[in-house]
């Protein structure tokens, strides 16, 4: 092996059948227990990157190959800033929402549904191959995703009060991988923004899934905010509740630690949140013995 050969090309220099036959029986167990059932992903904007949309499309066909029915739900964040910047207008936030008028709210809809969405199904249909499976969605779709307005000082930003679940029930029985953006609308045809983190943990509830996985740009819920060796791996409902209201989290992860919670006491057996960054994060969390992030379960039932 040559003084400059990646960490990537190493390690699989260092694989031997054996050792490649042991990963595949480690994987069984998991892929005998999840096949038929479903999983929500939500992709949060900080981890959406070319290199890490190809391996999590790659996750996404070899789970949907041997049974497991995946939805994808994106966010957009930093796009969004950054489109917005771009047309001289600067983001605006309150308590952690994207203050949303007319204009941000086109903006919105053009970098999610116009760009990220299209971006992700591209690129899950261009590793499928020929037999392209990947269905861009966006809640504002035959009534997906059901809003009200949250706060009017917040412009046309939504909470989700219905998840019409079929319509992703019937992608999901037809072969397919619905890749959802996160516009929702209200009765009468107004779109909204949703916060992706909210709709994917609704969707899941929804949806009767089995679980949900939070990929983001961290490696899940760290002790100290700090040292990203302090990795907690594994929560009950109630630690994590106590967690929150102890103000024991960085203000960053709590609203995903929040809708992790309400996903696992809305009915969802597993939430995870784990680093998107990671090469195969979605394969190496589902599939083997010790998972790479944290991952919460209603009882300490590991």
């Amino acid at each position: 092996m040559t003084a400059n050969a990646t960490p990537a090309a190493l390690a699989k220099s260092q694989l031997t059948p054996t050792s490649t036959a042991e990963i595949l029986v480690e994987a069984l167990p998991y892929i005998q227990e999840f096949a038929g059932k479903s999983v929500v992903v939500k992709l949060g904007g900080a981890a959406i990157d070319p290199e890490s949309d190809r391996a999590l499309a790659q996750d996404v066909l070899l789970l949907r190959s041997v049974g497991v029915r995946c939805v994808l739900v994106h966010g957009g964040g930093p796009q969004v800033d950054a489109m917005l910047r771009r047309v001289g207008k600067q983001p605006e936030f309150r308590d952690g929402l994207r203050v949303t008028d007319a204009e941000t709210l086109e903006i919105v809809r053009m970098v999610l549904v116009g760009k990220i969405n299209r971006d992700l199904v591209a690129t899950i249909n261009g590793e499928a191959g020929a037999e392209p499976v990947a269905l861009g969605v966006s809640g504002e779709d035959a009534g997906l995703l059901r809003v009200t307005q949250r706060d009017a000082s917040l412009g046309f930003v939504g909470d989700v009060t219905e998840v019409r679940a079929q319509h992703l029930l019937k992608l999901l029985d037809g072969g397919m991988v619905p890749v959802v953006s996160t516009i929702g609308a209200d009765e009468n045809g107004q779109p909204f923004n949703v916060n992706a983190d909210e709709a994917a943990k609704a969707i899941a509830i929804a949806m009767g899934a089995e679980k949900i996985v939070y990929l983001t740009a961290a490696p899940g819920l760290l002790e100290d905010a700090k040292d990203e060796t302090s990795l907690v791996p594994r929560l009950t409902a109630p630690e994590l509740r106590e967690r929150i209201a102890h103000d024991s989290v960085g203000g960053g992860m709590i609203p995903k630690l929040t809708a992790c919670l309400e996903a696992v006491e809305g009915g969802v057996p597993y939430a995870h949140i784990i680093d998107g960054r990671v090469p195969h994060a979605l394969l190496i969390e589902l599939l083997t013995r010790h998972g790479i992030g944290t991952m919460i379960r209603q009882e300490a039932n590991w």
